[in-house]
């Protein structure tokens, strides 16, 4: 529901704000908002499934989404669209950390790789089929309806839940850290706030900057918070892991990509290049199949040739990659622009669920739920940056070219700053052990 949802919503943008009476770049705010809310509440999701059983917090998360999406679908205006979109933000941070907790506390390590592959393939449904389910809504309907959906949906989830979901729940659950969640919020809603509004002459410049200073001074005072209290929200220890570091904190370069894909792709083939949404919809969704193909894989690739190795030269070929997609011109066949993306995809899923396997190689289990807190947060982080810096280097690469509106020629020069970009991951792989991982491959560090 939540992968279907966001691709879907992609694709839809710049129908959508038509309908809206908006600039299609500030519609990037309903991607953003939602984005900002599920990084805001991620940290508190790990120790609600705790506290009150994994189910419970699901099932509630469920009807909170579907009640949300309902809202989504009767906004007549932007701020109307954004408040119900931050509702879901909560709903859906809510229900992330479930599965993967489930997984991670059942799981030996040498089987977590490829039990982590099969858990995400179903969510990949929502990448395949949403491009083109999207451009069909909005071609041939109303763009309503791209949330309406997730109500039969929803119902088809609860009972699923109640049916299979355990309730996986600690016997002691640490006191809930409010000030740890304050400034955490505070902090990531100062950051990605100013971020949204960095050159985009919105706001004042001494109030993007007050945003900024508001957001990093929260995260100062965090970090000194946490160093005092055991039970901070946020196990900062867990980044003198170097794997953990690695995969969250390296990753990012390329997650801020991935991110602001999606995006990027729906402005291009669009408004650059004049596509209906299904037809965008019908080239996009070749991404999300080449992720799609990948997921077996990618077990056997990482047992042959290991994490370090797999990281470092996927980086490069996953940079490229997005570099390829600002060449795309109107009069490139549509079955080489398919090809590019298939490419892509694959590549890209391949070296996200490399990131996602590392990331708990060697984490104890008593963190693990902390750790994919932290790792969730991350990434919902992430593609918020994403989002924010793909709509701010559009709103800069039309003024330098004194274009007042979008075009293909202000669009394309984005994918080659995110292809940059994601190459800083490479500082972080390169200082990797050889044996890291080992033991998610089923090998021992004397191997």
């Amino acid at each position: 529901m939540q992968t279907l949802n966001a691709t879907v919503l992609h694709n839809a943008l710049p129908t959508m704000a038509e309908a809206l009476g908006e600039e299609p770049l500030r519609l990037n705010l309903a991607i953003t908002m939602y984005l900002l809310a599920a990084a805001v509440f991620l940290p508190i999701s790990g120790w609600a499934a705790d506290k009150f059983g994994a189910k419970r917090v699901f099932v509630a998360s469920i009807v909170l989404y579907a009640f949300s999406s309902a809202a989504c679908g009767f906004a007549d205006s932007l701020s109307e669209l954004v408040i119900a979109r931050l509702v879901q933000g909560v709903a859906g941070a809510m229900m992330m950390p479930v599965g993967r907790l489930v997984l991670l506390r059942t799981t030996p390590k040498n089987e977590l790789v490829g039990a982590m592959s099969v858990l995400t393939m179903p969510a990949l449904l929502g990448p395949v089929i949403g491009p083109v389910l999207g451009g069909a809504i909005v071609t041939f309907g109303d763009w309503r309806w791209i949330f309406f959906m997730n109500l039969p949906i929803a119902v088809v989830g609860l009972g699923l839940v109640l049916r299979f979901v355990p309730n996986v729940a600690e016997q002691q659950v640490a006191r809930l850290d409010v000030i740890g969640l304050l400034l955490t919020g505070l902090g990531l809603a100062g950051l990605i706030f100013g971020f949204e509004n960095l050159g985009r002459d919105i706001m004042p410049a001494w109030a993007v900057a007050c945003l900024f200073g508001g957001g990093f001074g929260c995260a100062a005072m965090y970090w000194l918070h946490a160093r005092r209290n055991p039970d901070a929200i946020l196990d900062l220890s867990l980044f003198k892991v170097q794997t953990f570091t690695a995969a969250v904190v390296g990753g990012s370069f390329m997650r801020f990509a991935m991110g602001a894909t999606p995006f990027l792709l729906a402005m291009l083939l669009q408004i650059g290049f004049g596509f209906t949404p299904f037809q965008a919809g019908l080239l996009t969704f070749m991404s999300a199949a080449g992720a799609l193909i990948m997921k077996t894989t990618a077990p056997p690739i990482l047992r042959r040739f290991g994490f370090k190795r797999v990281l470092i030269i996927n980086a490069v070929i996953v940079a490229a990659s997005f570099m390829a997609y600002g060449l795309f011109r109107p009069s490139w066949p549509q079955w080489a622009i398919m090809a590019v993306l298939l490419v892509g995809g694959f590549f890209r899923s391949l070296q996200f669920t490399s990131l996602n396997g590392l990331a708990y190689a060697d984490v104890d289990q008593p963190q693990m739920s902390r750790a994919s807190t932290m790792s969730s947060m991350f990434q919902q982080l992430n593609q918020s940056i994403g989002i924010g810096l793909a709509a701010t280097l559009l709103h800069l690469f039309m003024t330098w070219s004194g274009q007042p509106q979008m075009t293909a020629d202000t669009i394309a020069p984005a994918f080659m700053v995110f292809g940059v970009l994601s190459l800083v991951s490479l500082a972080f792989f390169v200082r990797l052990p050889r044996s890291a991982g080992d033991e998610m491959n089923g090998r021992t560090r004397e191997d």
